[in-house]
């Protein structure tokens, strides 16, 4: 198996949160509507400038998404997280700071007993992001 990638699904502002999650990590993203694809004549009017598919890669992180397409509205509940381990101490907390902005912090970045610090939050999207960083051992 090469890599696991989260895929999100949003409610029509797909294009919204995966820019707001660039601009927080980095990387290429990629962006498909429904109306580019080559199902795109066969689309809903109202579907054709909804995503049907987005990428963000950045070094070894993977995040896919997509906007709802007609199916039950997209609830995001609290069985899927995203987990973060980042590289360094200014990595942990530059990405914390960009994609907790207009969220809410649940746990803030503080040294844990594990000898990580790490922290937790819902970003303004209401996806919970868990970050984390292994101090290096003394």
């Amino acid at each position: 198996m090469t890599y696991i990638a989260p895929y999100l699904t949003f409610n029509g502002n797909c294009r919204e949160a995966m820019t707001f999650y660039k601009e927080a990590l980095g990387g290429e993203l990629s962006l498909m509507t429904m109306g580019e694809s080559p199902a795109g004549a066969q689309a809903r009017a109202e579907d054709r400038n909804k995503i049907m598919h987005a990428a963000l890669t950045n070094d070894r992180l993977v995040l896919m998404a997509s906007d709802n397409m007609g199916m039950d509205p997209a609830t995001h509940g609290t069985s899927i997280n995203i987990m973060l381990n980042c590289s360094t101490e200014e990595e942990i907390r530059r990405v914390f700071g960009k994609l907790s902005t207009g969220g809410k912090v649940i746990h803030p970045l503080k040294e844990e007993f594990w000898g990580s610090i790490f922290g937790d939050f819902r970003d303004r999207f209401g996806l919970r992001w868990m970050l984390n960083w292994d101090k290096p051992k003394a």
